[in-house]
């Protein structure tokens, strides 16, 4: 269950292709921990900015902003400023929770014979693998600093863990899913 989401896109008339008489505010929320896409129900009179941080849990009262989260949406539900905000607010969700990511450079396992759970991450190959494993066993990561100056190959790994997020969210279908249950 999810505490928290971040803003994504937040349209005050409501949804331009819902046509009906009263159109109410919507927003479009990424939930904080497993990466849920929302469609959340603003109060009435407020505010909200792309890549705010909202509470939606089960405590909400007159101090929030959200009276309630209306559904739990696939990627393609999106506006086209949502998906062009998320990998963005993925950055910045990413870069403040780096403990969690730096473990899953840790503690990833082989999948198969023949693949890794590494190899999922856009950009990393069987050499870069290899490389993440062998340093590891040497002493584990502590940052995405310490990762990217031990493995010279791989650059700006929030990047590289949205890409496979939104990889994730854009096709359900995928057979592995690292981040998104």
């Amino acid at each position: 269950m999810e505490d928290y989401a971040y803003i994504l896109d937040y349209l005050p008339q409501g949804h331009p292709d819902r046509k009906t008489f009263k159109r109410e505010p919507i927003a479009f929320g990424l939930g904080e921990l497993e990466f849920k896409l929302l469609e959340l129900s603003p109060k009435p009179g407020v505010t909200m900015n792309i890549g705010e941080k909202v509470y939606i849990g089960k405590e909400m009262d007159d101090r929030h902003k959200i009276q309630h989260v209306k559904r739990r949406i696939n990627y393609s539900d999106l506006t086209s400023a949502a998906q062009s905000e998320l990998p963005f607010i993925l950055e910045e969700i990413i870069k403040m929770n780096e403990d969690r990511f730096i473990r899953f450079f840790n503690e990833a396992q082989a999948i198969t014979t023949r693949q890794h759970m590494l190899e999922l991450i856009p950009g990393l190959g069987k050499k870069t693998m290899w490389h993440v494993i062998d340093e590891r066993k040497k002493s584990p990561f502590t940052s995405f600093h310490d990762l990217t100056e031990r493995i010279n190959t791989l650059h700006q790994p929030e990047k590289l863990i949205s890409k496979r997020i939104i990889e994730e969210m854009e096709d359900p279908s995928i057979k592995y899913h690292v981040f998104i249950k």
